[in-house]
């Protein structure tokens, strides 16, 4: 088999490869004219591991909704182009928001993409980082609660995810009394002890993990890369029937001709689902050539050509398999076809514990959570479902409101739509034949901006 030379990884780096990306710097375009729906936004870089990732990063903070990519590299050489909207389908004509694209895609962070587990680690003296990963349960988000209320910790700024019975979380907390991170040694032992204890399962021989930094990382992959080692992507078991279309469905297959290994992934459209597919490859160490996402109105479909860092394709069964589960588990952890609170109220010290209290109480488990504090309010979005599995009736929710008095209760129900996947077609020289006449016109584009 031909072996490709390996991808730089960002640890390796050495400082006559950033003088050549400096000397280099990418070239953003962002057009409004040559595409009547959408903002194309055409990138044209020196390649580096990781700089996918760094751009779609950049789109996805914005909440923008990615229609269509193209994604190409040759060699050193790396072009993408990106038909994207607003959240509410409209181009983008802010010329605030346009300028920050475009400095954010041309600055150095994304010319030296950061590959660690903490991404853009910052000291911090406002609040503390703390991670946690342990065994999913009706109720735990609410004794975490009760165990950071207990120690003086206030929540200003929290996200939540869970999957196939694990659970991660990314917290921002303070201290009562200061305002600020918890500095003192003895009580964040004390915390992390608490917390472990209250994170280990009855009957997971996984222990419950709580670690503490002093600093900011971008929350939504850090939580892909907690549930990823925390091993989520192993089922317990496997209650779906088979041939659920409600799942995402993964294809991986080898491209011989080409040395390529081939992902094909279809799944419910939703948003920021290209960045947790990205992400996951990414941090696998799988290296995107070229690709091609398009989302519908029902169906997002992703089709990636790919190698790992070493420049071999995958070259066992064993490892496709493992693939497949792992970016499964990408697109299900921020899925939900559930019911979606929104809840708004003043942010007090313990305001977060008595909420949670309150979803227990009425049999309720989170499945995901996002908190934040501004202003003196606190803002929380939570996606539920009953500990039974049944959908959260009417009584339930009018329980929830009366009970949280002056707090103010947006519900908002996301029932799962059915889609009819489209016919799937099994020659791969057919979608590489696509995939190269689509790279080729984008890069005409991109020159024709130059």
């Amino acid at each position: 088999m031909r072996r490709y030379p390996e991808v730089e990884m960002d640890v390796e780096d050495d400082e006559f490869a950033k003088l050549i990306r400096r000397m280099n710097p990418p070239r953003v375009v962002i057009d409004n004219d040559s595409c009547g729906d959408a903002t194309v936004i055409r990138v044209d870089s020196v390649n580096k591991h990781g700089i996918l990732l760094e751009v779609v990063q950049v789109l996805t903070d914005l909440d923008l909704v990615i229609r269509k990519a193209y994604i190409s590299s040759d060699g050193s050489w790396f072009m993408d182009v990106f038909n994207v909207t607003d959240c509410n389908g409209n181009k983008l004509w802010d010329e605030e928001i346009i300028s920050y694209i475009k400095k954010s895609l041309e600055s150095e962070a994304c010319l030296f993409p950061k590959l660690q587990n903490s991404v853009g680690i910052m000291p911090s003296t406002e609040d503390t980082l703390i991670e946690i990963t342990g065994s999913d349960r009706p109720g735990l988000l609410s004794e975490v609660c009760a165990v950071l209320a207990t120690q003086m910790s206030h929540v200003v700024k929290a996200e939540l995810w869970t999957h196939n019975n694990r659970v991660a979380a990314v917290l921002h907390v303070t201290h009562e009394s200061t305002e600020g991170a918890i500095e003192d040694p003895q009580q964040l032992s004390t915390l992390k002890e608490l917390l472990c204890n209250v994170l280990r399962g009855d009957h997971d021989p996984r222990m419950g993990t709580m670690t503490v930094s002093m600093g900011l990382t971008h929350t939504e992959r850090r939580l892909h890369q907690m549930m990823f080692h925390d091993r989520d992507y192993e089922r317990v078991e496997v209650k779906e029937a088979v041939g659920n279309k409600s799942r995402p469905q993964v294809t991986v297959m080898d491209c011989s001709e080409k040395d390529y290994t081939v992902v094909i992934l279809r799944s419910k459209d939703r948003p920021k689902l290209l960045f947790d597919t990205i992400c996951t490859l990414t941090d696998m160490q799988y290296v995107v050539f070229h690709g091609t996402a398009s989302a519908g109105k029902e169906e997002a479909y992703q089709e990636y050509y790919i190698r790992h860092v070493d420049g071999l394709p995958i070259s066992s069964e064993g490892e496709q398999q493992y693939l497949i589960q792992c970016l499964e588990a990408a697109v299900e952890r921020r899925a939900s076809d559930g019911l979606e609170l929104e809840l708004k109220t003043e942010d007090e010290v313990g305001s977060l514990s008595e909420i949670t209290r309150v979803f227990r109480e009425n049999g309720l488990t989170i499945r995901r959570a996002e908190i934040s504090t501004e202003g003196g309010k606190e803002v929380d979005t939570f996606h539920l479902s009953e500990t039974s599995g049944n959908p959260v009736d009417a009584k339930t929710i009018d329980s929830i409101r009366r009970q949280l008095g002056q707090t103010i209760v947006r519900v908002k129900q996301n029932p799962l739509l059915e889609a009819k996947p489209p016919e799937v077609v099994s020659t791969v020289s057919f979608f590489f034949g696509n995939l190269f006449r689509a790279s080729f016109q984008s890069f005409r584009l991109i020159r024709s901006y130059s």
